[in-house]
């Protein structure tokens, strides 16, 4: 409340004009109203029955005001904003102004207790999580067992309601994160990739079409592993970072731009926060990633160590070996690549001998489910 109600008091003021009030605290203000209307009606319920001693405490007609009420979805509009609230806080702590306001303005105040936005920002998300415990303690207490029923009942949906909450908030998290990759990750056209390749000017245009930029666009494929390691070349190591997805492996080559991410002129961009924050770093210092070569499928990729006997014959380090292979098995590429550190190297190898494991299960899953169950009846 001292967070906001300050940065209100500044806007009228005319200072942080362009901090959206909405992107940081949400519907925090409704939240509250409704959370101490909860309370004020439960411990009037407490203060009631201790006035008479012989009389059964009835907590059904509260819970059953606020629990089927909207006490549970205004807490999950405040949680699916959560992600993007800390995403916001993040890039305008960067500023000098927003810095003032946080430290002077509201972290020096005493009933904040020391504790920062962040710290604060999460209480509502704890908050939830708690609902069912109260109810389980209720429902234990209770003698009568209609109302335990009930109770019970009321339980089970928040809990309900708190996993379902969870999809969402992994789901938008998800989204918001490939929605940046694909601003972060640029794919050269096949001709500037590979000079081999002559396409006349007039037709372009209807191969940039057909461009594969929209491959990050699903919303249901998954970033398992991500990082920075070195490509051993004929003639040099170039550094490349490297997004390993559910599906497939994509091996990007570093740029680094002299203009800073986020400088523009519509103001401050935000960084996503589930990014590794070596990526959040490289974006903000306005790096980007090429694609070296065309994404390799899990059931097109080889994985081979490299003997560390050959490290001191080929100065190789922390070292293994990619190989995408056609569907005629046929090897279309290699890839000599080196982690900083063995430690670095072991975690790369299992993680995608992890993730090509579960890609072949489920893929094995989905043919075998196919051959049981044909599409059409064997009459037809």
């Amino acid at each position: 409340k001292i967070f906001m109600s300050t940065l209100k008091y500044l806007q009228r003021n005319e200072f942080l004009l362009d901090v959206d009030l909405w992107r940081l605290f949400a519907n925090l203000e409704e939240l509250n109203k409704i959370s101490l209307s909860f309370l004020k009606s439960f411990f009037e319920s407490v203060k009631e029955h201790a006035s008479k001693f012989d009389s059964p405490m009835d907590f059904s007609s509260i819970l059953r005001k606020f629990f089927q009420g909207d006490l549970c979805q205004t807490h999950q509009i405040y949680c699916l904003n959560y992600t993007a609230a800390v995403f916001y806080l993040e890039n305008l702590r960067q500023r000098e102004d927003f810095g003032i306001y946080l430290k002077q303005w509201c972290e020096q105040n005493e009933q904040c207790k020391r504790l920062h936005l962040p710290e604060l920002l999460v209480a509502p998300l704890h908050r939830l999580t708690r609902y069912p415990l109260l109810l389980n303690n209720i429902w234990k207490r209770s003698t009568d067992e209609g109302e335990k029923g009930f109770i019970r009942s009321l339980k089970e949906k928040v809990e309900k309601s708190i996993r379902d909450l969870e999809g969402k908030v992994k789901w938008l998290d998800n989204f918001q994160k490939f929605r940046q990759l694909q601003e972060v990750i640029i794919w050269p056209q096949v001709w500037d990739r590979d000079k081999r390749f002559f396409v006349p000017e007039y037709l372009k245009q209807s191969l940039r079409e057909n461009s594969g930029e929209n491959i990050l666009s699903s919303a249901n494929r998954l970033l398992l592993h991500e990082g920075r390691l070195t490509l051993a070349e004929s003639t040099r190591l170039l550094d490349v970072y490297l997004f390993l997805f559910d599906d497939f492996l994509l091996i990007t080559k570093i740029k680094r731009n002299k203009k800073k991410y986020g400088c523009s002129d519509t103001g401050l961009i935000p960084v996503c926060p589930s990014l590794t924050p070596e990526l959040q770093s490289f974006i903000r210092d306005g790096g980007f990633c090429t694609v070296l070569d065309q994404p390799i499928p899990l059931d097109r990729l080889i994985l081979k160590n490299v003997d560390p006997v050959h490290v001191t014959v080929f100065n190789l380090r922390n070292a293994f070996l990619i190989q995408h292979e056609n569907r005629y098995r046929q090897c279309i590429a290699v890839f000599l690549l080196q982690a900083q550190t063995e430690a670095a190297k072991k975690t790369w190898m299992s993680q995608i001998e992890m993730a090509i494991s579960n890609y072949t299960t489920q893929h094995e899953t989905k043919k075998s489910t196919a051959f049981y169950f044909p599409a059409e009846s064997s009459e037809i």
